[in-house]
């Protein structure tokens, strides 16, 4: 299985899935937000992916990286699911998405298998056309 794996973050592809996580218990910086974007970029080749992300290790977000991945973060990007583990990070990303609308399909889930299932769901409707 290929992957990839600095200080914040590692990456992986899972039955053709983007996938991440955190290391470590960590507050997003714009400099760590830029980091992740670009190595995540980096990892999928410049090339659309469909997106499951693990947010349990997310102690933080401020200002200038939300932001930043508000401009950035859907970059090469079919679809995003979210993996929540607490009602304060999923109220607190629902919030973010009323202010920022994401311009791709996005959700929030609190089961890995249930995020993979609906990102699957998404790749085979856009593969049919």
């Amino acid at each position: 299985m290929e992957e990839f794996e600095n200080d914040y973050v590692k990456y992986w592809f899972e039955n053709g899935v983007l996938m991440n996580e955190l290391k470590k218990p960590t507050h997003v910086t714009l400099e760590v937000m830029t980091e992740l974007i670009e190595t995540r970029h980096q990892f999928s080749s410049y090339k659309p992916q469909y997106w499951c992300m693990d947010s349990g290790n997310i102690v933080s977000v401020n200002k200038e990286a939300r932001d930043y991945a508000a401009k950035y973060g859907q970059d090469f990007i079919h679809a995003s699911a979210v993996l929540v583990r607490s009602h304060l990070t999923k109220a607190i990303f629902n919030a973010f998405l009323v202010l920022k609308k994401p311009e791709i399909p996005f959700l929030l889930f609190t089961k890995k298998e249930k995020a993979i299932e609906w990102l699957l769901e998404i790749k085979a409707q856009n593969e049919q056309g």
